[in-house]
Protein backbone atom coordinates (compact mmCIF):
# COMPACT_ATOMS: atom_id res chain seq x y z
CA UNK A 1 0.00 0.00 0.00
CA UNK A 2 1.12 3.39 -1.06
CA UNK A 3 0.03 7.15 0.32
CA UNK A 4 -2.47 6.93 -1.33
CA UNK A 5 -4.99 4.80 1.05
CA UNK A 6 -5.96 7.63 3.19
CA UNK A 7 -6.96 10.17 0.40
CA UNK A 8 -10.78 11.27 0.22
CA UNK A 9 -10.61 11.29 -3.63
CA UNK A 10 -12.32 7.64 -4.89
CA UNK A 11 -9.68 8.02 -7.84
CA UNK A 12 -6.45 8.36 -5.80
CA UNK A 13 -7.39 5.35 -3.27
CA UNK A 14 -8.01 2.93 -6.32
CA UNK A 15 -4.40 3.42 -7.03
CA UNK A 16 -3.35 2.97 -3.67
CA UNK A 17 -2.03 -1.08 -4.03
CA UNK A 18 -0.20 0.08 -7.15
CA UNK A 19 3.15 -1.27 -6.55
CA UNK A 20 4.22 2.29 -7.64
CA UNK A 21 5.21 4.24 -4.52
CA UNK A 22 2.43 7.33 -5.46
CA UNK A 23 2.26 10.26 -3.26
CA UNK A 24 -0.30 12.71 -2.99
CA UNK A 25 0.17 16.47 -4.79
CA UNK A 26 2.16 17.18 -2.02
CA UNK A 27 5.16 19.62 -0.30
CA UNK A 28 6.07 16.09 0.71
CA UNK A 29 6.32 14.86 -2.35
CA UNK A 30 8.17 17.61 -4.00
CA UNK A 31 11.08 17.72 -1.09
CA UNK A 32 11.71 14.25 -1.39
CA UNK A 33 12.58 15.03 -5.05
CA UNK A 34 15.07 17.77 -4.48
CA UNK A 35 16.33 15.22 -1.08
CA UNK A 36 16.47 12.42 -3.35
CA UNK A 37 18.05 14.87 -6.34
CA UNK A 38 15.19 13.34 -9.08
CA UNK A 39 12.47 14.56 -11.11
CA UNK A 40 8.78 14.11 -10.28
CA UNK A 41 6.31 12.32 -12.30
CA UNK A 42 2.78 13.51 -12.17
CA UNK A 43 -0.45 11.31 -13.49
CA UNK A 44 -3.21 13.40 -13.60
CA UNK A 45 -6.54 11.37 -14.36
CA UNK A 46 -10.10 11.24 -12.96
CA UNK A 47 -12.62 8.23 -12.15
CA UNK A 48 -14.44 8.09 -15.69
CA UNK A 49 -11.23 8.03 -17.43
CA UNK A 50 -10.99 4.88 -19.75
CA UNK A 51 -7.36 5.02 -20.82
CA UNK A 52 -6.51 6.01 -17.35
CA UNK A 53 -7.57 3.07 -16.22
CA UNK A 54 -5.96 0.76 -18.99
CA UNK A 55 -2.82 2.60 -17.99
CA UNK A 56 -3.03 1.93 -14.52
CA UNK A 57 -3.57 -1.66 -15.47
CA UNK A 58 -0.73 -1.67 -18.15
CA UNK A 59 1.47 0.49 -16.65
CA UNK A 60 1.17 1.27 -12.89
CA UNK A 61 0.38 -2.42 -11.93
CA UNK A 62 3.03 -3.88 -13.52
CA UNK A 63 6.14 -4.80 -10.93
CA UNK A 64 9.01 -4.09 -13.72
CA UNK A 65 7.32 -0.32 -14.76
CA UNK A 66 6.70 0.24 -11.10
CA UNK A 67 10.41 -0.64 -9.79
CA UNK A 68 11.73 1.37 -12.61
CA UNK A 69 9.36 4.56 -11.83
CA UNK A 70 10.14 4.29 -8.42
CA UNK A 71 13.76 4.46 -8.84
CA UNK A 72 13.65 7.44 -10.93
CA UNK A 73 11.66 9.55 -9.71
CA UNK A 74 8.82 10.26 -7.07
CA UNK A 75 5.87 9.87 -8.37
CA UNK A 76 2.41 12.32 -8.15
CA UNK A 77 -1.36 11.15 -8.37
CA UNK A 78 -3.32 13.69 -9.22
CA UNK A 79 -7.47 14.05 -9.57
CA UNK A 80 -8.42 16.26 -11.70
CA UNK A 81 -11.81 16.73 -10.56
CA UNK A 82 -10.14 16.98 -7.03
CA UNK A 83 -7.65 19.74 -8.13
CA UNK A 84 -8.50 21.20 -11.93
CA UNK A 85 -6.06 23.88 -10.72
CA UNK A 86 -2.86 21.83 -11.17
CA UNK A 87 -4.97 19.65 -14.00
CA UNK A 88 -4.80 23.43 -16.01
CA UNK A 89 -1.26 24.41 -15.28
CA UNK A 90 0.08 20.99 -16.68
CA UNK A 91 -2.51 20.50 -19.33
CA UNK A 92 -1.57 24.03 -21.16
CA UNK A 93 2.11 22.91 -20.30
CA UNK A 94 1.38 19.36 -22.22
CA UNK A 95 -0.22 21.37 -25.28
CA UNK A 96 2.35 23.32 -25.49
CA UNK A 97 5.06 20.70 -25.83
CA UNK A 98 3.25 18.63 -28.04
CA UNK A 99 0.17 20.43 -29.51
CA UNK A 100 -2.52 18.35 -28.00
CA UNK A 101 -3.88 17.32 -24.32
CA UNK A 102 -6.04 14.91 -22.95
CA UNK A 103 -6.42 12.14 -20.32
CA UNK A 104 -4.35 10.45 -18.59
CA UNK A 105 -1.82 13.34 -18.32
CA UNK A 106 1.75 12.33 -17.67
CA UNK A 107 4.46 15.17 -16.85
CA UNK A 108 7.81 15.13 -15.97
CA UNK A 109 9.15 18.15 -13.88
CA UNK A 110 11.88 19.14 -11.63
CA UNK A 111 11.40 19.00 -7.73
CA UNK A 112 10.00 22.53 -8.40
CA UNK A 113 7.33 21.26 -10.17
CA UNK A 114 8.87 22.80 -13.74
CA UNK A 115 7.42 20.88 -16.46
CA UNK A 116 10.29 19.48 -19.00
CA UNK A 117 8.79 16.64 -20.64
CA UNK A 118 4.73 15.69 -21.11
CA UNK A 119 1.99 13.14 -22.80
CA UNK A 120 -1.07 11.55 -22.46
CA UNK A 121 -1.51 7.57 -22.42
CA UNK A 122 1.95 5.77 -22.03
CA UNK A 123 1.95 1.94 -22.67
CA UNK A 124 4.30 0.17 -20.80
CA UNK A 125 7.12 -0.16 -23.89
CA UNK A 126 7.05 3.34 -23.22
CA UNK A 127 8.44 3.19 -19.99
Amino acid sequence: MNRLAGESSPYLRQHRDNPVDWYPWSEEAFAQAAARDVPVLISVGYSACHWCHVMAHESFEDEEVAALMNELFVNIKVDREERPDIDAIYMDAVQAQTGRGGWPMTVMATPKGEPFFGGTYFPKPQF
